[in-house]
């Protein structure tokens, strides 16, 4: 492996007496797509925001493309976060822009471009995702559920990145939908060499585009491939890995 993107060392969480993660080690590697499940309250997305400096943690470390998150200070996170794209769950766009507006958003805020070239360049991310060309000129409002999400993609990648981190992608997608999302995510992380750090739920996600599976379980994390997760003798990841809905995904451990 080379030297990790993202280092986390030592990490708590706490929301009062509450602990979500308690002394959480994690490495993600350049190149790869890191799976992040969990149980409900285990603290996925939470761990994300933590990352990408929206929450602090209460206490530990993270390292973000060699830089400590939580040390350099809103102006150096707000640096750093150009190097980094989110999508969440809920695609994030605002309502009263269109999407290439949505895109440019960044490229206003860090960029000093003329507005001609911003037009291109979100046509160029609009392409990238596979939204057709008059999808820059609507709202989010006029757009699929599937679609936003590609939206929202497209806005992750305005600035180059070298990481996306992504909340549910395929969350209130239909299958169809959904496996062509992960065909997007994968074809991505090919051409770009993408890092890919993917908190989701959906088991043909994990064993069809990632890497590896962190798994958040006991406020800690425990990091293998899907073969190596469905021969763990943990109870949750037993029950996750060999329950009803694993089934379709059975000979991914074989």
């Amino acid at each position: 492996m080379t030297d990790p993107v993202i280092r986390i060392e030592g990490l708590r969480t706490q929301f009062g007496a509450q602990v979500i993660h308690d002394d959480l080690d994690l490495d993600v590697y350049r190149g790869e797509v890191l799976g992040v499940v969990g149980g409900s309250g285990s603290g996925k997305s939470v761990l994300l925001r933590e990352i990408v400096g929206l929450q602090r943690p209460t206490a530990g470390r993270i390292d973000l493309l060699g830089q400590d998150v939580w040390a350099i200070g809103a102006r150096g996170r707000r640096a750093l976060n150009t190097r980094a794209g989110v999508l969440f769950q809920d695609g994030a766009l605002f309502s009263s822009l269109t999407v290439a507006e949505n895109i440019q958003v960044g490229m206003r805020e860090h960029l000093d471009l003329a507005p001609r070239l911003m037009d291109e360049l979100a046509a160029l991310k609009i392409a990238m995702v596979g939204l057709p060309p008059d999808a820059g000129e609507k709202l989010p409002s006029e757009l699929s559920g599937g679609m936003r999400k590609r939206a929202g993609l497209a806005r992750a990648l305005a600035l180059d990145p070298e990481i996306v981190f992504l909340d549910e992608p395929t969350a209130g997608l239909d299958p169809i939908g959904a496996a062509r999302f992960d065909e997007l995510i994968a074809s991505l992380q090919g051409s770009l060499g993408l890092t890919v750090f993917m908190v989701t739920h959906d088991l043909d996600s994990l064993a069809t585009v990632c890497d590896r599976i962190a798994a958040l379980v006991d406020k800690q994390v425990r990091v293998a491939t899907m073969a190596e997760h469905m021969k763990d003798d943990h109870p949750w990841l037993k029950e996750y890995f060999h329950g009803p809905r694993a089934r379709a995904i059975g000979g991914a451990g074989a």
